[in-house]
Formats: structure tokens, C-alpha cells, sequence
């Protein structure tokens, strides 16, 4: 048998390679510390899990949701929308229920995209922007996200004759994997070349409750007129500690989401009730948790900062996510040196180049392990002399 096309454009994903490395890792007797994958190390907050441990013995839960989510977990995401970024929503046509951002971001592009259509899709960014771009037959164009810009991509680079075949446009902030921010100037300009363009703007917006040092992430929707081309993915998973739980929505302009949703119906059959009654609990109950990891996260952040700018580093913290996007020591690539990171510490990292071309240069720490272990890999370091030279 012979896999599609398709499927020959596709490298393997990226963190499924640094699970296999770690296993063999660990199975050779090595004291791993991954700082890989973006995955909280904390528990859900209680107050979410009772919701969903009553609504699991609710029979009234057990049959197919409706497609597009339930009517409570909709009105909960356009009140959570409301009370957090001063955005009104439509519940009825401008939110649909999503199995964690991630299917959204996939599917959107079969929504939009017919064969030979353009994507145009930041670089270096989270893989699945690239990669359902080539599932739905599209042609991924690559927007350099450089340190010289901030890490914000430059539309004046973008041909004339690219734009006005492009039908869909990635934007990430904070951003996955830099840990960049954007501010209302940068996407007040995304809009304006989104409408000379017509293009739908697509803005992944994972991690906007991961804010330190009194940093507020601003919604794309905040911006007068955005409704009009932008559709946003929001995902409960690093918010909430929700990462399994696999719940997420997309909002904003109505023509896209109704579009997102029909295709959805077609593919799966919703997000089961439970979970989203315990999303509902988690949008509109306590938020003191979200204030109690960032400072968890902030104190990793600088843990993790201070210690490589003694191995040589010069990094400023970030503002936002609970990733640190770290260039590696001259005369190596960035595979190379996640290697010798694995080799010589025991130190998992994704290497830079796993985010795109851009991302070359560049590896990306985690900080969803401990601060005795970040503690122990910057000491392991220091003791295999491991420095940016």
C-alpha cells in the first residue's frame, strides 16, 4: 500500500520525535529533564474537576452534543469574552466549540483554502499552520518572523501579486514558539492588509492568560472592525491547566465561524457535554488560579534566564507564554545542539529548525518542570561547560 501525496510533504511531528528521543533516553538509565513540550505541570483547578466528576454521572450528558457546542458553553465564552477583552459576541453565530484550538487551526484551512490557494504562515510558528495548509491543497507562503522586527511579520515584503492570492493569514501573540508579543498598532496593520487583500486573519490566541510583570495580552478582536476579517482560536488547555481535556472556541466573524462549523459537522460530533460544562466552570468561575501559575511560571522564567545569561546568554525576560527562545552557541546548528544538550546534560529541547526554516539558529525551552530541576539542568550545564561562546 502507498500513503497520499500528501503525506510525502508532511515530516514527522515534531514533539512525537522528542518523545521517541526521550524514552530512549530514559531507557538507557539517563535522569531526563524535558523541557520539550508545552504541557502544564500542574493539576486542573479542583473546582473545574467536580464539575466535570457531577456532569460524567449526569446521563443527560452522555448523548451527542450539539455540533456547534452547547448553548451554555457558547453564552459562557461570549461572557468570558466580555468580561476579559471588552468584546461582544453573537453566541449564536459567533462561537462554535472547538476539540482544543488545535482542530480549529487544521480544519479552518479546508473551510477556506481550494487547491493552489495561499496561506501565508509565519516562520518560525507552531507546525500546524504549515502543515493543514498542504492538507487542504494550499500553498504555504512564509512570513520571516526575525529578532530584528520583534519576531512580527513584515507585510510590506509580501508581493503584491502573493497577497492577492492569499485567502487565509496565521498570526500567533503571544506567540508560540518566540514567546513575542503584538500590541494594538501591530494588529490595527495586519488589519488594514488584510482588507486591501481580502484575507481572512486567523489569530491563535493559546496563551493569553500566560502574562508577567503586569503585561496584558489584548485580543485581536479589540480592534475596530475586526469582526470584518478575523476569526480567533482561544484554547482552554494552557490557560486552565486543560491540555487533555481538549476544548477550545472559535469566535469573531460570522461568515467564518458558521463556515468552520459546517465543516465540522461533517467531520466529528462535538465536545462532550461534560466537558464543557466543566469549561464553563473554568471560564466563569475563580480566575485565581491563572494568577498563581503565572507567578509559578515567572519565577521559572527567571530561573531560566539569569542562569543562562551566566553561561554566557543575554536574554531578556519575556513577557508572555511559558516558552524562552534561546539562540544556540556559534558552530552549531539548532539539531546539533539539542543533541549535545541530550548527550552531555540530559536536557530535552526542541531544536529551533522544528519550527520552520527561521526558527534555524534558535532552540526553545519550556518551563513546565520544576525550579529544583531548571536548577539542576542550568547547573548541568555549567558543569559540562555547555556556554554561548
Amino acid at each position: 500500500m502507498k500513503v497520499a501525496k500528501r503525506m510525502e510533504l508532511i515530516p514527522p511531528y515534531l514533539f512525537a520525535e522528542l518523545d521517541k528521543k526521550k524514552a530512549a533516553a530514559i531507557e538507557k538509565g539517563v535522569d531526563v529533564i524535558n523541557l520539550g513540550v508545552g504541557d502544564p505541570d500542574h493539576p486542573t483547578p479542583e473546582n473545574i474537576v467536580e464539575v466535570m466528576k457531577k456532569s460524567v454521572g449526569d446521563p443527560s450528558t452522555h448523548n451527542y452534543p450539539p455540533y456547534e457546542g452547547t448553548v451554555d458553553f457558547r453564552k459562557a465564552v461570549a461572557e468570558y469574552y466580555q468580561k476579559r477583552f471588552k468584546v461582544e459576541l453573537n453566541y449564536k453565530t459567533e462561537v462554535v466549540s472547538l476539540i482544543g484550538s488545535k482542530e480549529g487551526l487544521a480544519h479552518v484551512h479546508l473551510a477556506f483554502l481550494d487547491p493552489g490557494d495561499i496561506a501565508l504562515v509565519p516562520d518560525p510558528a507552531y507546525p500546524v499552520y504549515k502543515i493543514a495548509t498542504y492538507f487542504a491543497g494550499g500553498e504555504p507562503y512564509t512570513m520571516p518572523l526575525l529578532a530584528e522586527n520583534n519576531f512580527l511579520p513584515d507585510y510590506e515584503k509580501i508581493p503584491a501579486s502573493v497577497a492577492d492570492r492569499a485567502k487565509l493569514l496565521f498570526i500567533n501573540y503571544p506567540n508560540n514558539p518566540t514567546g513575542a508579543i503584538a500590541d494594538h498598532a501591530f494588529f490595527e496593520k495586519t488589519l488594514h492588509f488584510a482588507k486591501k487583500h481580502d484575507i481572512l486573519i486567523c489569530h491563535d490566541l493559546a496563551y493569553s492568560e500566560m502574562a508577567y510583570d503586569n503585561y496584558k495580552a489584548p485580543s485581536f478582536l479589540e480592534i475596530a472592525g475586526a469582526k470584518e476579517h478575523c476569526i480567533e482560536f482561544n484554547s482552554l488547555s494552557k490557560t486552565y491547566n486543560m491540555t487533555g481535556w481538549r476544548i477550545g472556541m472559535a469566535v469573531g466573524n460570522e461568515y467564518a465561524v458558521q463556515a468552520l462549523g459546517r465543516l465540522k459537522n461533517n467531520i466529528d460530533s462535538g465536545v462532550f457535554k461534560a466537558v464543557q460544562n466543566a469549561a464553563i466552570e473554568a471560564l466563569l468561575g475563580p480566575q485565581d488560579n491563572i494568577e498563581k501559575m503565572n507567578l509559578i511560571y515567572e519565577k521559572r522564567r527567571d530561573i531560566i534566564t539569569a542562569g543562562l545569561n551566566k553561561l554566557g546568554w543575554s536574554l531578556e525576560p519575556v513577557k508572555a507564554t511559558f516558552y524562552i527562545w534561546i539562540p544556540v552557541p556559534k558552530g552549531y546548528s539548532s539539531a546539533e545542539f539539542s543533541a549535545l544538550l541530550l548527550e552531555k546534560a540530559g536536557i530535552i529541547v526542541p531544536p529551533g529548525n522544528g519550527y520552520g526554516e527561521y526558527g534555524e539558529g534558535y532552540f526553545r525551552i519550556a518551563l513546565t518542570a520544576s525550579e529544583e530541576r531548571l536548577r539542576t539542568a542550568i547547573s548541568r550545564m555549567e558543569e559540562n561547560n555547555i556556554r554561548f561562546q
